[in-house]
């Protein structure tokens, strides 16, 4: 067994590399969009399992996921104290994931959306006056990456992204 191993290896080693397939035509699962899109939704499970994918993205690795994010890009991470640090990332890493999927345009509403969903949900723990300032200021965010947000393979020289 030990020898069948060692001669595949050995066959294996002397394909040039030119006849192998791609990384990327057989390192991402073919549930790839799937995955994608259940955790670029605008409930709080699509965000819970994003999050906690996030939390673990070794277990990913596969997918090719890009999880990188400059969060809220130019804006405050936590406008007045209102956390929105997380909702910012993942709307990056829908906006990152989508773009590299080409798939972008199809996608940009629902994640601007998901985006405003996951803002709420931060002002839903306070309540009164704060509550009031952190949805409208929730809103604002909203508005400025509805209007203006690209993603990050869009921003050329002398462009800044919304979000």
């Amino acid at each position: 067994m030990k020898r069948v191993a060692l001669t595949l290896a050995a066959a294996a080693a002397s394909v040039p590399l030119a006849l192998l397939p791609a990384a990327s035509a057989w390192a991402a699962p073919a549930d790839k969009s799937q995955v994608l899109s259940s955790w670029t939704q605008t409930s709080a499970s699509s965000f819970n399992a994003w999050n906690a994918a996030r939390q673990n993205q070794g277990a990913w690795a596969a997918y090719g996921f890009d999880w990188s994010t400059d969060y809220c890009t130019s804006s405050p991470d936590n406008p007045f104290g209102f956390p929105f640090q997380l909702a910012c990332a993942r709307h990056d890493f829908g906006y990152r994931n989508y773009k590299a999927e080409g798939t972008f345009s199809a996608h940009k509403a629902r994640l601007d959306s998901a985006f405003y969903e996951d803002m709420k949900r931060v002002c839903a723990n306070y309540s009164g006056a704060t509550r009031t300032a952190c949805n409208s200021t929730a809103w604002t965010y909203y508005q400025a990456v509805s209007i203006f947000g690209v993603s990050a393979a869009d921003v050329g020289p002398g462009t800044q992204p919304a979000a």
